[in-house]
């Protein structure tokens, strides 16, 4: 597999408070892989030094053998980085497909440009990628009476508008219901194995984590305590510690 993703020695500090401390990982094209951790590990501010939203400390970030680090997040999106957010930010007023228009805009260059009859632009490739989310029969509907569910799916058709080969999702499930979560989730493995789209995710929710993930991450207290496939992580004594102060985290009869 070729690396899409490096980082070396990630360090962000808040007066001399290391909130990152020496992060160093890879991610392969083609791969969904996890960033787990209890809360306050440092994983939002690992995300957002990689999307540009912060300046690392120390360390660099590679994305497709170029050096991104201290890039503006406009910039790494135009590379082919994109990017998910815990809370949905779609345009509460605009139906599903004109959400998803505007995206289209914004990647072909005509947000600046709009005209009278904007409504008209890359419908037809808008709807397109509502049928990759499973959403073309919403396409015509408001947002604002959107499930929260459906709301994640139209964030995520919006993220893939611009083709990234690299996605990167903080807390995609964060607030569904846990059917929902499933059905989310297996659609970005789908995504990943269809399209070799790269996913990078942080999710509290465990069972996602080990049903989807091809690898997984465990950050605490700002380091990279393991990194491994399911049954490493899950055996990781570390790991165990950290969640379960020693238990396991899952019971082997789940394995089965």
């Amino acid at each position: 597999m070729t690396e899409i993703l490096r980082v070396e020695n990630l360090k962000k500090s808040y007066d001399g408070f290391l909130a990152v401390n020496g992060v160093s990982f890879s991610v392969e094209q083609g791969e969904l892989k996890a960033l787990i951790g209890p809360n306050g590990a440092g994983k939002s501010t690992c995300f957002n030094m990689l999307m540009g939203q912060l300046k690392p400390t120390e360390g660099d970030v590679w994305f497709d053998g170029e050096k991104i680090t201290g890039k503006l997040p406009r910039e790494v999106w135009r590379r082919g980085v994109g990017r998910t957010f815990q809370i949905t930010g779609t345009y509460q007023s605009m139906t599903v497909i004109e959400n998803v228009q505007m995206a289209l805009m914004s990647h072909h260059g005509k947000l600046f440009s709009i005209q009278p009859r904007a409504w008209k632009l890359y419908r037809e490739e808008a709807f397109e990628f509502l049928e990759t989310v499973s959403m073309q029969d919403q396409a015509d509907r408001p947002c604002s009476i959107l499930a929260y569910g459906d709301l994640k799916r139209l964030e995520l058709a919006i993220a893939l508008t611009h083709r990234p080969r690299l996605l990167l999702m903080d807390e995609p499930t964060a607030g569904m219901a846990p059917s929902a979560r499933v059905e989310l989730m297996q659609l970005v493995a789908d995504i990943v194995r269809d399209q070799g789209v790269s996913v990078l995710f942080t999710e509290h929710d465990m069972d996602v984590v080990f049903a989807h993930a091809h690898h997984i991450m465990v950050l605490n207290r700002g380091e990279l305590i393991a990194d491994g496939n399911a049954t490493e992580v899950r055996n990781n004594p570390q790991v165990q510690e950290v969640y379960l102060g020693g238990g396991t985290l899952f019971k082997e009869a789940e394995d089965a």
